[in-house]
């Protein structure tokens, strides 16, 4: 778990962001727009303030979700066996 750990902090970025650790809908509700409304509105914030948005996603399935709202990927985190991580990056936009 260490090793884990030790690879997300080589991706996180140095200048000052938002760091999004969790977002999460109820399955029931999945692909009504409830984890687009709470990323837009975190996401319109951040281009307010002119600052990154930094999160790694544990699921592969959200990754197209992230990526619609600008975020990047930026690699594989794994070691041995355990599931992947896809730490993703977002610049913010003018407003």
């Amino acid at each position: 778990m260490l090793a884990v750990f030790e690879q997300m902090g080589t991706y996180h970025p140095s200048e000052p962001h938002w760091y999004l650790p969790l977002i999460g809908v109820d399955p029931k509700y999945h692909g009504h727009g409830f984890g687009s409304a709470l990323l837009h509105y975190t996401l319109n914030l951040c281009d307010r303030d002119n600052k990154l948005a930094y999160l790694e996603s544990s699921n592969p399935r959200n990754i197209p979700l992230y990526e619609r709202h600008g975020f990047e990927l930026r690699g594989t985190i794994q070691i041995g066996a355990s599931p992947p991580i896809s730490p993703m990056l977002r610049k913010p936009r003018p407003v």
